[in-house]
């Protein structure tokens, strides 16, 4: 049982967050391209596929994050009693368990077209070297945005076996969503990270974090409102935005107080709201 408690903990399970900001964008992306008028047994399916897959690849990535920022997890007050930075699991087992969580992936993996595998395995060396970013860029969030809604290009693949522009404007947008929402999560070890010198959009937008954020949401939204377009959706599609666009800029930008641990938290949670709401606009505006 002891050992069971330090696998949850190393893979994050007991912190759906992680999977589910992962998982969002996978949904978006079948759900814009999937034919409703035909069966929902496939829609399901990759749904079903896409989540699994998302908790696999998050909680091998977290092993591989963990192994890789040991030395500076254990420096920091949030992250020093994680497994790996305190001892407790070795780095050959955490090595072990990412190859095992790697392997159920690409099983879950094979169920898909042959162009949708392709595209998955390529994006498999964004996804174990975001943890070097932050030694050498202010930017890391921004390629964990680029690795995190890679999902959506491959939800529109799964289904229409190429790539259009379409994923590509919405994959933008949400590379912007996660800028935004992880500059957010940073904050809660801006002082730990300034001390031991990892960097970040935290730390870079420090002085004008709210004024970042607007910006990042700004471009979120304009290309989803142009992604719209693309997609010919109705009015009904661009009246449900006002849904998340009041949660994200009048609720999370307001809660959110980069000097309070809790409220970064908080206000970073709270985009498991804003991926569902996203879905389900999209579900409606994709049968109506």
């Amino acid at each position: 049982m002891n050992q069971l408690k330090l696998f949850i903990d190393l893979t994050r399970l007991q912190k759906p967050i992680g999977y589910m900001l992962l998982f969002w964008p996978c949904a978006w992306g079948l759900t814009l391209a999937y034919d409703f008028s035909l069966s929902l047994n496939n829609y399901f399916f990759y749904l079903i596929l896409f989540f699994l897959g998302s908790v696999l690849m998050r909680s091998a990535g977290c092993i591989v994050n963990d192994i890789l920022d040991r030395e500076f997890d254990a420096k920091v007050y949030r992250t020093k009693n994680r497994p790996i930075a305190s001892g407790k699991v070795s780095i050959k087992l955490g090595i072990f368990y990412s190859i095992i969580l790697c392997f159920l992936a690409f099983l879950v993996l094979l169920n898909f077209n042959f162009f949708t595998i392709i595209l998955a395995l390529g994006s498999m060396p964004l996804a174990f070297t975001y943890p070097l970013m932050k030694r050498f860029t202010y930017w890391p969030q921004l390629f964990l945005g680029i690795t995190f809604n890679y999902g959506l290009i491959l939800g529109w693949t799964s289904v229409k076996g190429q790539i259009d522009i379409v994923p590509i404007i919405f994959y933008l947008g949400a590379i912007f969503w996660t800028l935004g929402y992880d500059t957010i999560y940073g904050y809660q070890d801006i002082k730990d990270d300034e001390i031991i010198g990892l960097k970040s959009t935290s730390i870079k937008f420090k002085g004008k974090a709210k004024k970042f954020l607007l910006i990042c949401y700004s471009f979120l939204f304009i290309l989803f409102i142009i992604g719209g377009k693309f997609m010919q959706f109705n009015y009904s599609y661009y009246i449900l935005m006002v849904i998340p666009f009041f949660h994200l800029f009048l609720y999370q930008i307001k809660i959110f107080d980069l000097s309070n641990p809790s409220s970064c938290l908080k206000a970073f949670k709270s985009n498991n709201f804003f991926g569902l709401i996203i879905l389900i606009n999209l579900l409606i505006v994709q049968n109506t």
